[in-house]
């Protein structure tokens, strides 16, 4: 991954590929933001000038490219937009940071090394431009053949990413800008870490090798991992992790990880879908649906993340991680609509649709998280396409059975920069998912699907227990071109706001 350094040096004597400016949408043009004063005196005041002429606006996403000038060491400067200047005295927003140093990031593959000279109003401004940098720098091309003589591989379209960023105007010895970049670094090559596991081909990540990644990880980071197989699943009676996993070869698995620092004495719970790969099961998903479901384990993937991020941050809070793995096939050993399963908890579900299987192995991993009674359960999960339709691809939504909690992973969200929006419960969706034959049925009304789904999974959390339910169905895999500091294909949704979540429950925030 790329490496991050501080640096004070003057931008016009530091050996770089490129120096990085920003660059936003002022009343009257384009103007220069502050970090960039030095490159700006060595064109004569008249930078911004020169941006417009080469069609720059400071629009986000934007990247003008022009020669350095006279008496610099590096040859090129990199104008990045930052989107709309704030008011007089303002401070640059820490998203608009992040997402400009990701796209000059990325503009920057296959570079060495580059000076970053945007605007740093303090610690938080550091911490945001290094997260920005390491996860635009990201790709996923170690199943690529870039035609190196050596066979090299994990280089995007033959080239390596950004090698080294130097982030100028942050003292290298100041605590609090140092820390900031320490946090950014552990967060981002765990969200990577979450990143490659979703854009992982399903024949190499099935439950078993997930398992297996989870455990090496939990050795590395003093983690506690515990693995329960089919025989320890059907011993247990997790009918619904065994029922969605019984039509594949590659048996299902549930992962529990704890992180159990001393002295911590609050205890939150992540619970996470991880389908390896979902084709719908009996209910086969329709052509055109079938190619990115590898990423329906992308819950999973943000969990296990988040867990070993606050592992390396050494926060004060007790993490238990459950990772609910299955491979959702049809075969003839495949469950079937009609077909009543007995979960773990005791109820039964008649199960009307094998292709709303995510809310069956939850229910699984939620009861269990309940047995440990703490303070407050978040399961993450690509759930519904409703979600998608109602909030779109870069939203997801959150459900709660306490308001004031699901306000405040909202909060948490928006404080790193992740795009979410509270969703209700309502009561009266529960009589659509009466059975005649068992306790619940897995399908309910069509309208509202999300909705519904978010109702099925509150019966599966103890009584008593906060609960919150983050549906990253649209965010979650990305089909489109990149953008900011979010690539094409795994996203790490939810990965930044889980980790906030962990620390402002360490701190005492979250009551």
């Amino acid at each position: 991954m790329t490496a991050l350094t501080l640096s004070t040096a003057a931008a016009p004597g530091l050996r770089a590929d490129a120096i990085v400016i920003g660059v936003a949408k002022g009343a009257q043009g384009p103007v220069v933001a502050p970090g960039a004063e030095a490159v700006d005196k060595a064109y004569d005041g008249k930078l911004a000038g020169v941006l417009e002429t080469l069609g720059a606006s400071g629009a986000e996403g934007e990247v003008t490219k022009l020669p350095a000038p006279a008496g610099f060491k590096t040859p090129l400067v990199v104008a990045v937009g930052l989107g709309t200047a704030p008011e007089k005295d303002a401070e640059y927003d820490g998203e608009a940071l992040r997402k400009a140093a990701g796209v000059a990031a990325r503009a920057l593959t296959g570079a060495k090394k580059a000076a970053f000279a945007l605007p740093l109003g303090d610690s938080g401004d550091t911490g945001a431009v290094a997260e920005g940098v390491l996860l635009g720098a990201y790709s996923f091309d170690v199943y690529k053949d870039n035609g190196d003589a050596d066979g090299a591989r994990g280089k995007k379209n033959g080239k390596a990413p950004l090698a080294e960023a130097a982030l100028l105007g942050a003292k290298p010895r100041d605590k609090e800008h140092k820390a900031a970049v320490e946090r950014a670094t552990a967060v981002a090559e765990e969200l990577n870490r979450a990143r490659d596991l979703i854009n992982t081909p399903p024949n190499d990540l099935t439950p078993e090798s997930f398992a297996a990644i989870a455990t090496a990880a939990g050795k590395e980071h003093g983690i506690k991992v515990q693995v329960l197989d089919e025989k320890a699943l059907t011993k247990g009676g997790y009918g619904g992790i065994l029922g969605v996993g019984s039509g594949s070869a590659a048996g299902p698995r549930l992962v529990k990880l704890s992180y159990t620092p001393s002295k911590a004495d609050k205890h939150l719970a992540l619970v996470g879908k991880g389908i390896t790969y979902d084709s719908g099961g009996i209910s086969l998903k329709p052509a055109g649906h079938n190619e990115t479901m590898k990423c329906d384990m992308s819950g999973a993937a943000a969990v296990f993340a988040a867990v070993v991020a606050a592992a390396r941050l050494g926060l004060k809070v007790n993490i238990t991680g459950w990772l609910a793995l299955a491979e959702n096939m049809p075969s003839g050993s495949a469950v079937r609509p009609g077909d009543v399963l007995r979960m773990y908890s005791g109820k039964t579900v008649e199960v009307l649709n094998t292709d709303a299987e995510g809310r069956l192995v939850l229910a699984d991993a939620l009861w269990a998280a309940s047995q440990e009674k703490p303070d407050a359960i978040v399961d993450v999960a690509t759930l519904t396409g409703a979600m998608v339709l109602a909030l779109g691809n870069r939203t997801f939504g959150v459900m709660a059975n306490d308001d004031a909690f699901r306000s405040a992973i909202v909060e948490a969200a928006e404080e790193v920069g992740e795009a979410s929006w509270p969703m209700p419960l309502p009561d009266h969706l529960r009589k659509g998912m009466d059975s005649p034959t068992a306790d619940i049925a897995n399908m309910g009304e069509r309208m509202g699907g999300g909705l519904v789904a978010g109702l099925f999974l509150r019966e599966f959390v103890g009584e008593g227990i906060t609960w919150a339910h983050v549906d990253i169905a649209g965010p979650a895999f990305n089909e489109g071109g990149p953008f900011g500091y979010t690539p094409k294909g795994g996203t790490g949704s939810a990965v930044r706001t889980l980790v906030r979540l962990a620390e402002l429950t360490a701190a005492g925030d979250l009551g």
